[in-house]
């Protein structure tokens, strides 16, 4: 079975799930009607299923390469990257003074999701620049938006995120790239950067680099960077592409997967830059981009546990083995640990997704309003989102595999390219374990006021619940009060304690908000009733072990030697 966009069941979600209404109901995003949104999304979904689904095993088998220095893309993806520039989804959320639509994230992120799984390798082109829009609508002079802006948010040029180098990865304040002042506004960049994502392109005319470096007079550690607009082609008086920079591909990194997506080893000598935000204030600029990016990076998460669920239960319907309750030589998809996974696959995806738009719609009201308690619900949001979309990208990936038996461990079957490709997402803009420490340490610094204000809510929807489903309610609330006392212990913990079960607490977190959105899914619809049974009977119990994990602290950890490691 081909993709399909999950047009119908993201629509359900914002309409019934996460609130989209209250975002439309701001007189910020007022145009984004119920009939605008519903045409944004078909649309998207038919370019997702048409023309960008087919090019997905195309990418695998002819990966993007490099010849002469330059990368060639794999073949169809010029003509899939057009479709997807020349119909503005670049700039649905760009300002309208450069060119964008000024939609919601709310709608864009639901493009993400239907992009990335249909092809994962080919949309991470537009996602970069999506995120290099916003930290430049933020951070950059005049000059600089009137001039890139424009053409990055048409898809004309893209852009890329240069931080990490060989001995600088999580660790951003030990990279070494440099800065010197050209003595005319401008900076020549030299270092080198690895891992960067579509790092150069032949289907665009220029991509633009935002490259993280020292300035000479920048103290060593993350206060000491600086953040540059550094162009493959410096652009001329026109604003067109001129004279080719003093920066260069050197190689392209053999993946796991997504290999149709180009991630390259950047060198940049002594290349022409332009500085972005203040001296010495480049990661909060960059942290722009980043927080963009790692919500997108959800959405992709999300978007290939999709297309992974929709090839195995293709296959579970067809593949004949075995009697079954319901038959003596059934379809697979009879047998009951069959259902169990495909169950299980449906229910985490449904989750992933409404956590991911829940996020969206908070920024977007936070945008709306300047309300400082949705920058809060957005901020807390965005490292569970990001690692739990992704962890469920791997996962029920490897469901999928695990349903086409030995056909999965077979290539020709594509049931091991979603595995394959979602196994990076996890370590995307910063790995799930910085995601959870992230959560429990500057997520809570307002010593867990927005946790609990999202505690309370849950609660609240869970108790409104009880006269329809007063079993399924029930669970919800005691699964919330329990994260609510686990908050309150994590918060009593020295900090190093807290990281110890911080990746524990996160997935318990986020198996609450899936138990809340799969309730809130079957009181608008009762025949959502039994997928919600499976998340909150089957796989939200889950929580109960993970905060036992999240209160044990770190001593039993640290009394492990090396020796015990290894042995």
């Amino acid at each position: 079975m081909p993709y399909r966009a999950p047009v119908k069941d993201i629509r359900f979600i914002l309409d019934h799930v996460v609130d989209f209404a209250r975002v439309v109901a701001t007189p910020r995003f007022a145009e984004a009607t119920p009939d605008m949104a519903e045409a944004i999304l078909i649309e998207a979904g038919r370019i997702a299923t048409d023309v960008l689904a087919p090019l997905n095993r195309s990418g695998d088998k002819h990966p993007a390469r490099l010849e002469n220095g330059a990368v060639v893309s794999s073949p169809g993806f010029a003509e899939g990257y057009r479709a997807i520039a020349g119909g503005g989804w670049v700039g649905m959320a760009a300002s309208t003074d450069h060119g964008g639509m000024g939609l919601p994230i709310a709608l864009a992120l639901a493009v993400d999701d239907m992009m990335s799984g249909a092809c994962l390798a080919l949309h991470l082109k537009p996602l970069l620049s999506k995120g290099q829009i916003e930290a430049l609508e933020h951070h950059a002079s005049d000059k600089i938006k009137a001039l890139y802006l424009p053409k990055l948010t048409s898809g004309e040029w893209s852009g890329t995120m240069n931080l990490t180098e060989p001995q600088a990865g999580s660790d951003v304040g030990a990279l070494r790239s440099r800065a010197v002042p050209n003595g005319d506004g401008s900076y020549a960049i030299s270092g080198q950067k690895i891992f960067i994502t579509w790092g150069d392109s032949d289907l665009v005319s220029n991509v633009c680099h935002l490259v993280l470096a020292r300035l000479p007079d920048g103290q060593e550690g993350t206060k000491g960077i600086s953040l540059f607009m550094v162009p493959k082609f410096i652009p001329d008086a026109a604003g067109n592409p001129g004279r080719r920079n003093t920066l260069r591909v050197v190689s392209l990194e053999h993946k796991l997967g997504i290999h149709g997506s180009p991630t390259c080893v950047m060198q940049f000598d002594g290349a022409t830059g332009w500085l972005v935000g203040k001296p010495h204030k480049g990661m909060a600029a960059m942290f722009t981009m980043m927080n963009n990016a790692r919500l997108s990076v959800a959405a992709q998460g999300v978007g290939v546990a999709e297309a992974a669920l929709q090839h195995a239960l293709a296959y579970a319907a067809d593949r004949k083995q075995g009697a079954t309750l319901l038959s003596p030589d059934g379809a697979i998809i009879d047998h009951a640990d069959v259902r169990r996974m495909l169950a299980t696959m449906r229910a985490e995806v449904f989750a992933a997704r409404s956590i991911a738009l829940s996020c969206a719609v908070a920024i977007d009201l936070a945008t709306a309003t300047g309300s400082a308690e949705w920058q809060a619900r957005a901020a807390l949001l965005t490292p569970i989102a990001k690692a739990y979309g992704t962890d469920i990208g791997c996962e029920v990936a490897h469901l999928g595999v695990q349903i086409h038996g030995g056909m999965g461990f077979v290539e020709e079957t594509g049931a091991a390219q979603y595995l394959r490709d979602a196994r990076i997402t996890p370590i995307y803009e910063g790995t799930n374990g910085i995601q959870a420490m992230d959560l429990v340490a500057r997520k809570m610094a307002d010593r867990g006021e927005a946790a609990f204000r999202l505690i309370d809510e849950v609660q609240r929807d869970a108790e409104a619940a009880r006269l329809g489903f007063a079993d399924l309610a029930g669970d919800v609330w005691q699964a919330s009060e329990t994260l609510r006392e686990t908050t309150e212990a994590l918060l009593a913990q020295p900090l190093n304690d807290r990281f110890a079960g911080a990746v524990p607490y996160l997935r318990g977190f986020a198996r609450v908000l899936g138990g809340h959105a799969h309730l809130k899914a079957a009181l608008a619809d009762v025949a959502r009733e039994p997928l919600a049974r499976v998340m909150i009977r089957r796989l939200m119990p889950e929580h109960v072990a993970l905060f036992v994990q999240s209160r044990e602290g770190a001593d039993g950890l640290y009394a492990l030697t090396h020796e015990d490691f290894a042995a």
